[in-house]
């Protein structure tokens, strides 16, 4: 497995709301890290402050305090612009409900998305057919996401997540909007991915979801509450 750090977060506090009595404190100093290569998940209930935390490392969430560091570049400070910059550089995001953009071809997904992480529109293509087929859907690129199963428009939305190749796959519930078999299908595909290299940070409720990763991290009332679960090989 690589060796270095993917991912450093340290103190991350985050408030919503200006009234402090009515405020929620989403993020209540959160540390985190994880090395090159890892597959780490996140476990916790609705509301315990996961997705605000995979929004932050994104650069999506600002923050009140705390340090975030994603393959030795901290994102504190940056503008609108420099974050935009640091996500086609190093980060890949995948949702729970997909955000395909339907009038386009399943491999114009792909192709564009890599074309904003820096590609050539030849080479562009060429990686969105390469990652179709890694992904089993070299035979739908011409069609439109909307006549994909499920599971097939979550596999199309990681290939789109991995035009960029980038330093770290961020994955939001993303078996939340499947059944179980759709779900089980992407957390392999996840482990397949993680065996080939790529470091991957997911949160979600499910364990049987979880547990396909190499290190679960649990999370409660926005605290990392400290007894992670290292699963074997």
């Amino acid at each position: 497995m690589p060796t270095g750090t993917a991912l450093s977060v340290a103190g991350l506090h985050k408030r919503y709301g200006g009234d402090a009595l009515a405020s929620v404190h989403a993020l209540r100093g959160v540390d985190l890290v994880v090395g090159n290569g890892e597959f780490v998940a996140i476990m916790g209930p609705s509301g315990c402050g996961k997705s605000t935390l995979l929004n932050a490392v994104a650069g999506l969430e600002p923050l009140d305090e705390g340090t975030i560091v994603v393959a030795d570049e901290t994102i504190a400070g940056r503008t609108e612009k420099e974050l935009a910059l640091f996500r086609r550089r190093h980060i890949g995001l995948v949702f729970q409900f997909y955000n395909l953009i339907d009038e386009l071809s399943v491999l114009d997904n792909v192709a564009v998305a890599a074309m904003v992480g820096g590609f050539k529109r030849k080479a562009a293509e060429t990686r969105a057919r390469d990652l179709l087929d890694l992904l089993g859907l070299g035979g739908r690129g011409q069609v439109s996401p909307d006549v994909l199963s499920g599971g097939q428009r979550q596999r199309l939305a990681i290939a789109r997540a991995l035009a960029n190749k980038p330093t770290l796959l961020l994955a939001d519930e993303p078996t939340g909007a499947l059944d179980s078999d759709g779900g089980a299908e992407i957390a392999e595909l996840f482990l397949r991915l993680n065996a080939e290299g790529q470091t991957i940070l997911m949160v979600t409720h499910d364990a049987s979801i979880a547990a396909v990763a190499g290190r679960v991290e649990r999370m409660f009332d926005g605290r990392m509450i400290g007894d992670r679960v290292t699963v074997s090989p």
